[in-house]
């Protein structure tokens, strides 16, 4: 069976970020790595296998009280209650859409909210997930760049989005969650801990133990942070929202560009590869005469040739606050076969969810605002 995805060294800050965030309210006993939690344990004088029976509960059962853990001693689980908390996310609204995509509203413990999209397909059903509240990149055809940045999420929180989500896919489909893409509210990289552990537990065997090569982190482009995930071993697969291959434009659209230009990214990926082998996913937004035409293309072919990759072009969803527009069916198409023509390997991702704002670029909690 493959490895889970390395643990990096995150608990102490994991009960900071939740202390800060509600001072009053214990810690949650997932921010324990199994090695804190065997110490807590043996402290109480507990034999060795109760470590293994908690983390089961925790990760692999997802018991949402420390009072269900039935095959514990009442007096264990008396001590953990008075210790520590378990606070799963709860789903404050759930959206179905006319294509079959399903999108959540969770409430996370502190009564902040994050959204996650459930896409089913014959082939796949596929978790969208968030990892952060609000996002602070304010990149301007993303309706989640409008809103301000809330936190970052806990590991489990990131966790538990997929946990839900998995419930309903089997529910509503008679199938398990087979991909989970970091594509939702917020950059992952700028929750680099967080987003990494989150991906440690759902590869573990005895947590959700989802294969790395199912898991896609889809990230804004930060040239430093994608060289540490080369560094620290990153086995998932990597996707680089790029739409545009021009400074000029991709700043326009994406003001982490003004720091984190095409030639930086470039030397970054170019380092990512050497050390994962792990082929690029370039995201495309297709925005009506704005990055479609002959020379967007040009450009957009000779950036793809520096590492292995492909091109995903994207249908825009046009959110209120941005000027831009997507892109005709028939500029689309044109723009895919003048990549081709020049070597490129390109397909259309059609959006899903549309109707309940569910789509690529649209989470914004719009449903729970209004």
């Amino acid at each position: 069976m493959e490895a889970p995805l390395k643990s990096l060294p995150l608990t102490e800050a994991a009960q900071v970020a939740q202390a800060d965030a509600q001072p009053d309210l214990l810690p949650d006993i997932r921010t324990l790595s199994a090695d804190e939690l065997a110490m807590q344990l043996a402290e109480w004088g507990e034999p060795g296998f109760r470590v293994k029976q908690v983390q089961d509960w925790l990760w692999q059962r997802r018991a949402h009280r420390l009072e269900d853990m039935t095959d514990l001693s009442k007096t264990l689980r008396q001590r953990l209650t008075e210790h520590y908390g378990l606070y799963r996310i709860r789903i404050q609204q759930r959206h179905v859409s006319e294509d079959g995509t399903v999108k959540f509203i969770f409430e996370l413990y502190d009564g902040q909210v994050v959204e996650g999209v459930l896409i089913p397909t014959p082939e796949r059903q596929t978790a969208c997930i968030s990892s952060q509240v609000g996002c602070s990149l304010n990149c301007k055809f993303c309706a989640t760049g409008y809103l301000p940045l809330g936190r970052n999420l806990l590991p489990f929180e990131i966790f538990d989005q997929v946990a839900a989500i998995d419930h309903e896919a089997r529910a509503t489909y008679g199938k398990p969650l087979t991909n989970v893409v970091y594509m939702g509210m917020g950059e992952p990289l700028l929750n680099y801990r967080g987003v990494l552990q989150s991906i440690h537990h759902l590869t573990r065997p005895d947590a959700m133990g989802l294969s790395a090569r199912r898991i896609t982190l889809s990230t804004s482009g930060i040239a430093k942070m994608i060289r540490r995930l080369a560094d620290d071993g990153f086995r998932a697969e990597f996707a680089l929202s790029l739409h545009a291959a021009n400074d000029r434009k991709r700043s326009e659209i994406m003001p982490i560009n003004d720091t984190n230009n095409l030639q930086a990214l470039r030397q970054a990926l170019e380092y990512f590869y050497a050390r994962t082998k792990t082929l690029v996913t370039y995201e495309y937004c297709v925005f009506d005469h704005f990055n479609d035409g002959v020379e967007d293309a040009i450009e957009l072919a000779a950036f793809t040739r520096h590492v292995p990759s492909k091109v995903n072009l994207i249908e825009y969803n046009p959110v209120e606050e941005s000027p831009l527009n997507r892109a005709s069916n028939n500029r689309m198409h044109a723009f895919k076969r003048e990549l081709e023509a020049r070597g490129v390997n390109v397909t259309i991702r059609r959006s899903r969810g549309r109707d309940i704002a569910g789509a690529c670029g649209q989470l914004a909690l719009r449903q729970l605002r209004a």
